[in-house]
């Protein structure tokens, strides 16, 4: 939860009936991050009236993939359900991702078959990051996917051995393995509230999604810099055969400040590449921890 005031009194009470129809326990653990509105003082009040919710407040905010971290860390159950407060993801649908579970599946995701409440450019850009994600990881996760699904108890404890700090926890879903299945559903538009993702945040999270699962545009641009430079090698060789046979001539300054700035694009952003890679590699050596809690729960 970030700034989720305005839907907790609509969230609670759809939870609540939800689950009170499953023949199991449970509990509802509310992960704060950072929020600076009242949803902190609401969660708590709630959670002084019914012994099955907890609250786990971060002292800061570390951002949704650290939250949910922190959630499934400290979440007991035989089978865990990260769901965000803003009820886009349906909760009616727990039941038959439990009865799916009961039937011997270890993780039951949801699947956005229906994304109309999205923007288009939202649609495109979710796609387009699905398919490049794909393309270059050798752990690929199902499209129109994100953290709404239950996980068994060993999948969780699987996730807990795995410390690193820029997580990207649906690749994380996917790399742990287990047996899975897709439920598909209709994502519905925020039931209350605005969101608190923008376009930079996105960007980061696809950033670190693609370098944490895969060095392939490592390679990409070591391939292509092999190209530019066979290239420069047969364009140089071009030349010197016609100063040998026609004589010497001046070159145009236009085609070869081209052929410079092409190249030096090139090497900033292969530079740039590297540079993602090793301050990623700077963060995980540090060893911060991923969240902090504040009463350490």
């Amino acid at each position: 939860m970030h700034n989720e005031a305005e839907v907790l009194d609509i969230l609670f009470p759809n939870l609540e009936n939800v689950l009170s129809t499953l023949r199991v326990e449970w509990e509802i653990v509310c992960v704060d991050d950072g929020s600076r509105d009242e949803t902190l003082s609401l969660i708590k009040r709630r959670a002084t009236l019914d012994s099955r919710i907890r609250v786990v407040e971060l002292v800061r905010n570390f951002g949704k993939e650290s939250a949910l971290t922190a959630g499934l860390d400290c979440s007991v159950g035989d089978m865990i359900i990260p769901l965000d407060a803003d009820l886009q993801d349906p909760p009616e649908l727990i039941a038959e991702f439990v009865t799916l579970w009961e039937q011997g599946y270890d993780v039951i995701y949801g699947v956005r078959a229906d994304r109309t409440s999205d923007t288009a450019a939202k649609r495109w850009t979710a796609n387009m990051f699905y398919r490049v994600f794909n393309w270059l990881s050798d752990y690929p996760i199902p499209a129109s996917t994100g953290d709404f699904r239950l996980m068994d108890r060993a999948v969780v404890d699987a996730l807990k051995q795995l410390d690193e700090r820029n997580r990207f926890n649906k690749g994380l879903f996917a790399w742990v393995g287990f047996r899975q299945i897709g439920v598909p559903y209709t994502r519905q538009a925020r039931a209350a509230g605005t969101t608190s993702w923008a376009s930079p945040s996105l960007w980061r999270l696809a950033i670190d999604g693609i370098t944490s699962f895969s060095t392939a545009p490592l390679r990409i641009w070591s391939a292509l810099g092999l190209l530019v430079a066979l290239t420069a090698l047969v364009a140089g060789l071009a030349l010197v055969l016609r100063v040998v046979f026609y004589g010497i001539e001046v070159p145009g300054y236009a085609s070869l400040m081209v052929v410079l700035l092409f190249c030096f694009a090139i090497q900033m952003m292969a530079i740039g590449i590297m540079g993602e890679y090793i301050g990623r590699m700077y963060i995980e050596m540090k060893k911060r921890p991923i969240y902090i809690i504040r009463g350490g729960e």
